[in-house]
C-alpha cells in the first residue's frame, strides 16, 4: 500500500473522452454555465436561512422540551443539507467561476463543524481519485475494526453483526468529525498514500474555526438558554446524531451497495482499468427520479455524475445524467443505480451482511496470515 496507484488501462480511456465531449457539447449548445443558476441560488438561500432560523429558534424561542428536541433534530439535518447543497459544491470549486464566492461558501463548512481544508484533502484529492480502494480511500475506513467495507480487509466475529449496528455508528459520524476526525486527519503524516505539508496558516485556521463552532454550539447556548447542563447535553447530542445519520447514510449509499466494487491494486500497485471506468464501478446513484431527494441531497444521490464531473454544479446533474447513462451503455459499462432511497438502503444492508456475517461464516481467516509450523525430520 506504499505505492502511488496508477490507472493503467489506456484502451478504456475512450469512454471518458466521449462522455466528456458530449457533456461539454450540452453546455455549449445550450449556452449554459456549468456553475450555479437561479435554482441553485434559491436552494442556497433556502438552506442557509433554514439553518440560521432553526438555530435562533432554539437559542431564543424558549420552547418546551419536546419542541426544542424536534428543533435540534431539524438543526442537525439542515447542517447536513447545507453541507450537501452549498459547501460541497463550493469546495469542489463547482459553485461559481468566482473564486471569492467559492471561498465564502466553503467557509460555512466551519460553521457546521468541519474543516473545509481537511475535507478538500480527504474528499477532493484522495476519495475522488482512489474511490473504494482499501488503504487509500479513507472514506471507507469508517470505524476500523467494527465496520468492514472492503473485501481486502480481515473479518471478525463482531463484524458479523455489522448489518445491525452500523446504522447506529453512522449517527456518531458528526460527533466524531467535530471533536476528533479533523484533528486526526490533519496531524497524520499522510491520508491514504497522499503526503501533505500544511501551510502554517492552516494550523491556526483549524483551531480557530473549531473554537468558533464550539462557542456557537456549546458556550453560547449555555450562556443564553435557561436550561440545565444535562438538558443541553441531550439537545447537543440529538443534533449531532441527526446530522451524523443523514451524512452517513447518504455517503454510504453512494459507494457501499450491491454492484459496486472494491478493487485491489496488482503487485505493481496499479489498478488495471481507466480512472473513469473505475469510478463507474465503484459509485452508485439512488432515487434520481425523486425531486425531493435531489433537492435535499445536493446531487449526492447522483454520485456517478458527481465523480465523473466534480467541477460541474450539482444542479445540472439531472440533465447530464441521461448523457452519462447512454454513453455508459454504449461502452458496455454498468450504470449502478437504485430506484429509491429505500431500495438503496436495503442494498446497503445486504452488502454489509455479505461483507460481515456471510464472509465470516464462509472464510473467517480471510486476508489473515496464518502461521505455518515446519516439522524437520532428523
Amino acid at each position: 500500500m506504499g505505492k502511488k496507484i496508477k490507472f493503467t488501462n489506456v484502451e478504456q480511456s475512450t469512454f471518458y473522452v466521449t462522455v466528456r465531449k458530449r457533456v461539454d457539447a450540452y453546455f455549449t449548445e445550450n449556452d449554459i454555465s456549468i456553475h450555479a443558476n437561479g435554482a441553485m441560488w434559491f436552494k442556497t438561500i433556502f438552506f442557509l436561512t433554514g439553518l440560521l432560523s432553526i438555530y435562533l429558534l432554539i437559542l431564543l424561542g424558549g420552547f418546551n422540551a419536546t419542541i426544542s428536541l424536534l428543533l435540534c433534530v431539524l438543526l442537525g439535518m439542515f447542517g447536513a443539507f447545507v453541507g450537501f447543497n452549498v459547501c460541497h459544491d463550493a469546495i469542489h470549486k463547482a459553485y461559481s467561476s468566482n473564486a471569492t464566492i467559492n471561498k465564502l461558501f466553503s467557509f460555512i463548512f466551519n460553521l457546521i463543524g468541519a474543516s473545509p481544508y481537511v475535507w478538500n484533502i480527504c474528499h477532493n484529492i484522495v476519495h475522488h481519485t482512489y474511490t473504494n480502494i482499501a488503504g487509500h480511500d479513507e472514506d471507507i475506513d469508517v470505524a476500523p475494526g467494527l465496520i468492514r467495507f472492503s473485501e481486502a480487509e480481515t473479518v471478525s466475529k463482531v463484524q458479523s453483526y455489522q448489518h445491525y449496528y452500523a446504522f447506529v455508528l453512522y449517527s456518531f459520524a458528526m460527533l466524531s468529525w467535530v471533536f476528533r476526525k479533523d484533528y486526526k486527519k490533519f496531524f497524520q503524516k499522510k491520508i491514504g498514500e497522499h503526503v501533505h505539508n500544511h501551510p502554517k496558516i492552516e494550523y491556526f485556521n483549524l483551531f480557530f474555526y473549531k473554537a468558533i463552532y464550539y462557542f456557537l454550539f456549546i458556550v453560547l447556548p449555555l450562556l443564553v438558554m435557561n436550561i440545565s447542563w444535562w438538558q443541553f447535553v441531550i439537545g447537543f447530542l440529538v443534533m449531532q446524531f441527526a446530522q451524523g445519520l443523514v451524512l452517513g447514510l447518504v455517503f454510504q449509499l453512494a459507494h457501499v451497495v450491491e454492484g459496486t466494487s472494491f478493487p485491489f491494486p496488482n503487485d505493481e500497485g496499479n489498478i488495471e482499468e481507466a480512472w473513469a471506468v473505475h469510478q463507474m464501478r465503484t459509485t452508485a446513484n439512488f432515487a434520481v427520479e425523486c425531486k425531493l431527494t435531489g433537492f435535499l441531497c445536493g446531487g449526492l444521490n447522483r454520485q456517478v455524475e458527481h465523480h465523473l464531473f466534480p467541477k460541474i454544479c450539482h444542479i445540472h446533474y439531472p440533465a447530464i445524467g441521461a448523457i452519462v447513462k447512454q454513453t455508459a451503455a454504449e461502452f458496455n459499462l454498468d450504470y449502478i443505480e437504485s430506484s429509491s432511497f429505500g431500495t438503496a438502503l436495503i442494498s446497503h444492508y445486504k452488502t454489509l451482511k455479505r461483507l460481515g456475517r456471510e464472509t465470516y461464516l464462509e472464510t473467517p481467516y480471510i486476508n489473515r496470515q496464518i502461521p505455518v509450523l515446519l516439522v524437520v525430520e532428523k
